[in-house]
């Protein structure tokens, strides 16, 4: 693409994978959110929850002065706790959803334009009750979320059968799952992730057209697949050409592509893009980061549209 890729999207990444420090919700302090404010290349951070009810309201006055997108990704509540949206265990599931919605209460306060979560394990047997605990679930956010000013409640596609091993996806199911939602929530939507497609064992093609209908965000990061033994493993979204791995630039060129031919990406809209990557072991941050830029660059410069 000859044009600026501001044009069609805002770029954006995710705080708490870029610098996994601040995942656990304790932030040491706002330090690697400042250095993402002040880098012009992003246009959106996505951030996720932070115990400190001071430091939350540096970090949204901090948001407000930098003129950028923020969404809230509530991932972590679920994954650190060990909490599931869709447990069969009633009580369970109600203190999960619980903090989903404490999650919405923070997310109105940095100003986000989304909310994102995410569903959770679930037995092959017990299936269809995980299913309707979801449906459940998800249609009390949205309600909850509607009643806050209509944010959008996104659920992320994750893998089912590697690493998370969550009830949605792959792409049938969740495009199934999100019709049922949105019949009766127009502010519902689903999250496609590059770096989730080698885990459900789908092209970009295949994981994002049986949802087109359906995507409000997209992530763009990289997974290594091929045997368990193998460093980075399953959902731990290493950088682009981490040994092993699946994704780099031309991959990455595919993913956009289907985007703007679902409509996701176009001219007059500027959607959020975020990369979803984290730093394997001891790599630097910082250094992590701009590889990343690097690499949607290329990517940028070698799509034809």
């Amino acid at each position: 693409m000859k044009e600026n890729i501001k044009n069609y999207m805002k770029v954006g990444t995710i705080h708490f994978m870029s610098y996994p420090e601040v995942m656990k919700g304790d932030w040491p302090s706002l330090d690697s959110l400042k250095k993402i404010l002040i880098d012009d290349y992003f246009d959106a951070v996505e951030i996720s929850w932070n115990k400190d009810a001071a430091l939350r309201a540096q970090a949204a006055e901090l948001i407000k002065q930098s003129n950028i997108t923020v969404a809230y990704g509530s991932q972590p509540r679920l994954l650190i706790t060990g909490m599931n949206i869709n447990d069969l265990d009633e009580e369970k599931r109600l203190t999960a959803l619980a903090s989903l919605k404490e999650g919405i209460d923070e997310a109105c306060e940095l100003g986000a334009v989304g909310f994102a979560f995410m569903s959770g394990k679930y037995e092959e047997a017990t299936k269809d009750q995980s299913f309707e605990a979801l449906v459940k679930s998800t249609k009390e956010l949205c309600a909850y979320a509607k009643a806050k000013g209509d944010m959008p409640v996104i659920l992320e596609v994750f893998d089912f059968d590697v690493d998370k091993k969550s009830l949605i996806g792959p792409a049938a199911y969740a495009c199934e799952f999100a019709d049922v939602i949105t019949a009766e929530f127009d502010n519902f939507g689903l999250l496609t992730d590059l770096s989730h497609l080698p885990q459900t064992r789908e092209t970009p093609r295949e994981g994002i057209l049986p949802i087109r209908n359906h995507v409000r965000h997209a992530h763009i990061g990289n997974a290594v697949v091929k045997d368990p033994s193998m460093p980075a493993y399953g959902d731990a979204h290493p950088r682009f050409y981490f040994p092993d791995s699946e994704n780099g630039v031309d991959e990455l060129v595919e993913f956009l592509k289907v985007l703007f031919e679902i409509g996701y990406l176009g001219t007059g809209r500027r959607p959020i893009v975020s990369f979803e990557i984290k730093p394997f072991g001891n790599e630097d941050p910082d250094i992590t980061l701009a590889g990343c830029k690097r690499v949607l660059n290329e990517a940028w410069a070698k799509l034809e549209i």
